[in-house]
């Protein structure tokens, strides 16, 4: 991080720059955009080579929404993988280090280097694992992921700490982890790589942001090179599901500018 100092959620940061989060619910308006799309079945976009890549979901999704995605992929020309991560609700270390295993068995399947395309919190798992895995990863690609700083809208945050509240509640129970998980203070292993510069700099990596997004403050979903960034028309959920996203993940898998 440009900071020096591991994203946390800062709702008293969060300014309300893109479009209210009602707006969010009119994502299935992506979806059918998506579907009458000459993109969605694989006109107008780069083929591929057979290379891997890998989706990871955001918060609170699972494997099961990034479906659309992954037979897109196939379609035109990749070899696409699950995260296997299971629902994006746990321990963000715990589930880079399932994802680094989903890498692993990529990179064994295929002897190439993968590409990880990571959607909101699923993007900073992407790039912790590229930290952790450079001579397996040949590029990352986030879907408004908000890596230099968790600003969210504060409905948003309001739940994810309920629900992690009560997972982390189950889990001390069982004695699983510390007091500081989900805190500031807390040390481990995926916090300490976000705190470091996450993506090594043989690593390709770009930054898809929506200013519609209802969800994340974009501002912190981009690089400070403005040339690793591309800006699409999205709700924050849709972007899993929207043409224009779709477009600009193949071109750039492609390496097109």
């Amino acid at each position: 991080m440009a900071n020096g100092t591991a994203p946390q959620p800062d709702p008293g940061g969060y300014e309300p720059t893109g479009s209210p989060i009602w707006v969010e619910a009119l994502f299935p308006l992506d979806w059918l955009a998506l579907h009458t799309s000459p993109v969605y079945y694989g006109f107008g976009v780069p083929r591929g080579n057979g290379d891997p890549v890998i989706l990871v979901p955001g918060f609170l999704g699972d494997d099961r929404y990034l479906t659309e995605m992954h037979l897109w992929l196939r379609r035109i020309g990749y070899r696409p993988y699950f995260s296997g991560i299971g629902r994006n609700v746990d321990c963000p270390e715990l589930l880079t280090q399932r994802l680094l295993m989903t890498i692993e068995q990529a990179y064994t399947d295929t002897h190439r280097k993968v590409t990880i395309v990571g959607h909101s919190l699923g993007g900073m798992l992407a790039r912790a694992a590229a930290h952790r895995q450079p001579h397996r990863v040949r590029q990352v690609i986030t879907m408004g992921s908000p890596f230099r700083g968790v600003r969210a809208h504060p409905l948003v945050l309001s739940a994810a700490n309920f629900v992690r509240s009560n997972i982390l509640r189950e889990r001390r129970q069982r004695r699983e982890v510390g007091s500081t998980c989900f805190t500031p203070q807390c040390s481990c292993g995926f916090v300490t790589t976000l705190r470091d510069e996450a993506v090594p700099e043989d690593v390709r990596r770009n930054a898809i942001f929506s200013k519609v997004d209802g969800v994340v403050d974009w501002r912190s979903c981009v690089e400070e090179d403005s040339e690793l960034n591309r800006e699409v028309t999205a709700t924050h959920i849709g972007m899993a599901f929207n043409p224009d996203v779709y477009r600009t993940v193949g071109n750039l898998l492609a390496g097109i500018a």
